[in-house]
């Protein structure tokens, strides 16, 4: 069973273990591989973000992370992030992650949530955002420079809460 908790400061190195190995690859995150630890708990830690963790057995298997999109008049509009570790992946743990923020946020009073930057070729991560109720209301002509494949589209998606 996948239990969502808000993550404390004790959970970072775990989160951190997660993130380094899903930058790794250069497939999915515009983050480089050699992002510092200091980098990363800015980005999972930020003082307008809230940070949760997914956890099975008591072992955290993701994270999700939820802040306003823009600052001032564009903060009724959540972003999200999210990481979920490598050998787990497949078994729901993003899609549990993305209901809960979109729970989240609509409780937060958000009005939307928008996804600024999702690699067209990261299809698993394309389709799940649709089937959550997103949707690509944009392209960035190869916006992502992919380890493997070169310079690929990025897609903007958004939705109503």
């Amino acid at each position: 069973m996948i239990k969502i908790r808000s993550a404390t400061a004790k959970d970072f190195n775990e989160i951190l273990e997660i993130f380094k190995s899903v930058i790794a690859s250069g497939d999915t995150y515009v983050n480089r591989a050699e992002t510092t630890e200091d980098e990363t708990r800015a980005k999972w830690f930020a003082a307008n973000a809230k940070t949760f963790v997914a956890e099975i057995d008591g072992r955290i298997v993701g994270a999700s992370l939820l802040k306003p999109n823009y600052v001032d008049r564009g903060s009724h509009v959540a972003n999200a992030s999210y990481i979920v570790d490598t050998n787990t992946r497949g078994a729901g743990i993003g899609k549990a992650l993305a209901l809960h923020s979109i729970a989240t946020a609509k409780k937060l009073g958000y009005l939307a949530m928008q996804f600024n930057f999702v690699v067209s070729t990261n299809v698993a991560a394309v389709n799940l955002w649709k089937s959550v109720g997103f949707e690509i209301i944009g392209t960035i002509p190869k916006g992502f420079k992919h380890a493997a494949l070169g310079y690929v589209d990025a897609y903007v998606m958004f939705r109503k809460l």
